[in-house]
């Protein structure tokens, strides 16, 4: 994993990983060594050749997750998210060359077939955490 820092405020972390890198654990690796406890993931491309994801199958309360593995080489289309209290909320889309496609919420395991790169952004002067909701079982962000 190579990390470029820029030198302003908001400081920008460009993450550029290569062949059998992991996507999130990488990214989580950043995050603390970085220090970024509240940010965001503003921007990602790269390929992969597995990806773990998971997505919301119910609009029922509380939500169930259906989680997948692809394994086949897959083109980035997009990442972003949210760091809140050093925690990446990110999500992904990502698609091959048959032209079908995959979205939701990124879990570890995801592998970097040649490479990756994601622009990371820390915002020292917002304080955010993640609580779970009682009612609906669900974590939402709030104010730290």
């Amino acid at each position: 994993m190579n990390v470029i820092e820029s030198g302003g405020r908001p400081r920008f972390y460009a993450i550029g990983l290569g062949p059998d890198e992991l996507l999130l654990e990488s990214i989580k690796e950043a995050i603390g060594k970085y220090d970024i406890r509240n940010g965001a993931v503003l921007c990602g491309v790269g390929t992969l050749k597995r990806c773990r994801l998971h997505y919301v199958n119910t609009s029922t309360f509380p939500p169930e997750n259906k989680f997948y593995t692809i394994e086949e080489p897959l083109e980035i289309v997009s990442i972003s998210g949210l760091i809140a209290d050093y925690e990446p909320h990110i999500h992904i889309s990502a698609g091959c060359r048959d032209n079908r496609s995959w979205v939701g919420h990124l879990e570890d395991g995801s592998v970097v077939l040649y490479l990756a790169e994601m622009m990371v952004t820390k915002m020292d002067d917002l304080k955010m955490k993640r609580r779970i909701d009682e009612r609906y079982k669900v974590s939402l962000l709030e104010k730290a």
